[in-house]
């Protein structure tokens, strides 16, 4: 079984309550979180299990696994649905909302990827004028 980066007493600690049923999803989303946060780092070359010997990088990666379980938590949750744009008018009655996790998925933002380490951004250069006559 592979390692799971954060547990249901983590969530806990960062403040999310549980009820008896998102404890059942969070125990499978935690397990889902780590595996798509290491296949997302050995996408880019990096072995998060070697990463994670270290103290302070190991807490990061549980940080960031905890946000990620919390934000589909939010999403899955009836009550309070995670809107980031909302719009109503009146007579005409009509309401528009853009959904913070629509698909109800996990996923990682990009400051916590290259946080992480594992987005780092890229540069080159290519060179336009060549003399081709000098080989």
């Amino acid at each position: 079984m592979a390692v799971v980066y954060a547990s249901i007493e983590d969530l806990r600690l960062f403040g999310k309550a549980l009820t008896a049923q998102e404890r059942e999803q969070a125990e499978s989303l935690l397990a889902a979180a780590s595996a798509k946060l290491r296949l997302i780092a050995k996408k880019y070359g990096k072995d998060l299990n070697e990463l994670i010997l270290d103290e302070d990088y190991a807490l990061a990666v549980k940080d960031i696994v905890v946000n990620c379980v919390m934000r589909a938590l939010e999403a899955y949750s009836n009550d309070n649905v995670a809107a980031s744009q909302t719009s109503q008018t009146a007579l005409g009655y009509s309401v528009s909302m853009t959904y913070l996790n629509a698909g109800q998925s996990l996923y990682y933002l990009r400051n916590e990827l290259k946080d992480l380490g594992v987005l780092r951004q890229k540069f080159g250069a290519m060179e336009v004028y060549t003399d081709e006559t000098t080989d």
